[in-house]
């Protein structure tokens, strides 16, 4: 009973960083043009990180050097997500790019089975494939459209997404690594790579800032702390109690959030091709969601009962 409620703990903070990550697309697309991508990113990891690094100092527990290699690693990953998605957003609708970063669900199992050598269950892939032609019926609306540059580029952030997922994975679970510190070096190495790179490309800072007024600065503190600060601990904190593909998984119902977001907020026309497509994604979603966790706990039992070669009777299990 404890295990199963820690988790639905971890899927429902999942399901809640998919929900902020759905509506961050809208956000984004009402901050952002293509000249303030880079100024606008600088300005978001700015922010989050001084929030993180606030927030470890009131701990007053040190960041060990594992933790800072791990999290610079992750951090340059995470800041080529950031450039895809964001230029992406820049060149096409807020619901496309919600819809096609979640092909990311494709991407992790594929990536997962390469590093780990498990192959998944086929029933897994179809499953996202599944979940692969509801975000096709979703974002054509039943027409098939060639993909734009922004349609492209966040389909290459949701192939790095994968990388940093399963990356961070691998990384962190070799060794206790405490989740606020990977996050916040995570947010610092963007800020970091951002705020050079706004030097020299783009608006200037202080320009961009000019601009702003209550309901734009209110929408960047969104941006900054629920879909930054909040969404990015809760995924270093999940992906080391879970599987990546079922972080992926969950995560992968963000479209559902993004086209919700884009009808009740910005009254987007979905057909009842683009509701089925809706459809199939919450289905393929907790399909896949179900096989992944069941081949996880057959594989961990597998692992715990080994096979004797001289007897062939089932070994007891460690305690």
């Amino acid at each position: 009973m404890i295990a199963l409620l820690s988790r639905l703990r971890v899927d429902v903070l999942l399901l809640l960083v998919a929900a902020a990550w759905g509506s961050t697309y809208l956000v984004a697309k009402e901050l952002v043009s293509p000249s303030t991508v880079v100024t606008l990113l600088a300005l978001r990891m700015l922010l989050a990180a001084a929030c993180m690094a606030i927030i470890v100092a009131i701990r007053q527990k040190r960041v060990t050097a594992p933790e800072m290699r791990v999290g610079t690693i992750l951090g340059v990953l995470l800041a080529a997500v950031f450039a895809f998605e964001t230029f992406g957003i820049a060149h096409t609708s807020a619901t496309n790019a919600g819809l096609i970063i979640s092909l990311t669900i494709v991407f992790t199992p594929i990536l997962e089975s390469a590093v780990s050598g498990r192959r998944m269950p086929g029933r897994f892939f179809f499953a996202a494939g599944t979940a692969v032609i509801g975000v096709i019926l979703l974002a054509g609306n039943g027409t098939f459209r060639p993909p734009s540059l922004g349609d492209l580029l966040i389909l290459a952030a949701a192939i790095v997404r994968a990388v940093h997922v399963t990356s961070m994975h691998k990384l962190t679970s070799a060794r206790p690594m405490d989740s606020l510190h990977l996050t916040t070096v995570q947010l610092t190495t963007c800020a970091a790579i951002f705020s050079v790179a706004s030097m020299f490309y783009g608006d200037s800072l202080p320009h961009f800032l000019s601009t702003f007024d209550l309901g734009r600065g209110a929408l960047l503190l969104y941006l900054v702390l629920a879909c930054t600060v909040f969404a990015f601990l809760i995924q270093t904190w999940a992906v080391r109690r879970t599987s990546p593909s079922r972080v992926s998984l969950l995560l992968g119902t963000e479209p559902i959030w993004a086209a919700l977001v884009g009808v009740v907020l910005a009254h987007d026309s979905v057909t009842a091709v683009g509701y089925c497509g809706i459809a199939l994604v919450l289905a393929g979603t907790a399909w896949g969601r179900s096989v992944e966790q069941r081949h996880r706990l057959a594989t961990a039992s597998d692992l715990s009962t080994p096979i004797t070669a001289a007897s062939g009777e089932s070994a007891p299990a460690r305690q």
